[in-house]
């Protein structure tokens, strides 16, 4: 990767940007209009919203006021858990659609997994509504946010259609291993959701030490090793520098062994949630 421009190919052949704008926890309203303007003027061109978030309509005017083509935007959004369901999703989809303002999708994502004793069937019942979207051309391409390898597997049964993304919680000291050793053995590209732990992971005398080594800074050396380790990052910022800052990752490679380093620190900096046991 050369620049915020390169992509990563997803499984049915789509290329989409690889390192997005994420807007988790951006205040709905000029915040988060002001943010995706600027994000996209720094040089994203994906943006990445959730329906939970509660401020798809502003990041559909940000998107539309930035004055870039709407063909060379990647825009994803995700369906939040009390919609899942076939004619359930289907209207959550339309809501956020209008919300955003579009006539189409890039990314749409189930959000959560059903962690209920009936969850596979909610979640296939969910997903036929996506292969749908999909069909219809509403979507481009479709996939599941914070899946774990059995609940993808489960999915995978009766799909038709495979995940093009699984985005889950990662960063220095939460990999989860497992779940990305099965999506890159399935071709199913992962997202880092928090790539930063929410800031937590910032004052890490470790990252702190090797990123010293790279002239950059400690967000500047997770984005990069997000990337050298073949995953997405979204940082979210809503201040100007930061949100330029987490683009200057391409001018400097991360040595092998400082990979390792960074890759073999012990759990720190998660958020706690588990798919398995999350109650919302």
């Amino acid at each position: 990767m050369e620049s915020s421009f390169g992509t990563f190919e997803l499984n049915n052949g789509i290329h989409i940007p690889c390192i997005g704008f994420g807007t988790w926890q951006t205040p709905d309203g000029k915040t988060a209009v002001d943010s995706v303007k600027y994000a996209i003027e720094t040089g994203y061109r994906h943006i990445d919203t959730a329906a939970i978030y509660g401020n798809e309509k502003s990041v559909g005017r940000g998107i539309r006021e930035s004055g870039i083509n709407r063909e060379d935007l990647f825009i994803t959004t995700k369906l939040w858990n009390t919609h899942r369901a076939y004619e359930a999703t289907l209207k959550a989809f339309d809501t956020s659609l209008k919300n955003l303002g579009l006539d189409y999708l890039d990314l749409y994502l189930i959000h959560w997994p059903a962690n209920k004793a009936d969850g596979a069937k909610i979640n296939s019942d969910t997903w036929r509504a996506f292969e749908k979207l999909h069909r219809d051309g509403l979507v481009k391409s479709i996939g599941v946010s914070n899946f774990l390898e059995h609940h993808l597997r489960s999915l995978l049964d009766g799909a038709k259609i495979i995940p093009a993304v699984n985005q889950i919680e990662f960063h220095p000291g939460q990999m989860q291993n497992e779940t990305v050793s099965f999506c890159k053995s399935n071709n199913i590209l992962v997202e880092a959701w928090s790539p930063l732990g929410t800031g937590r992971v910032l004052d890490n005398p470790a990252l702190m030490e090797i990123a010293r080594k790279y002239s950059k800074s400690v967000a500047q050396l997770c984005i990069r090793w997000i990337l050298q380790n073949g995953i997405l990052p979204l940082p979210k910022s809503i201040t100007p520098s930061r949100i330029k800052e987490n683009t200057e990752v391409f001018n400097f490679d991360i040595s092998d062994d400082d990979i390792r380093a960074i890759n073999s620190m012990p759990y720190f900096g998660g958020s706690g949630l588990n798919p398995d046991t999350v109650t919302f």
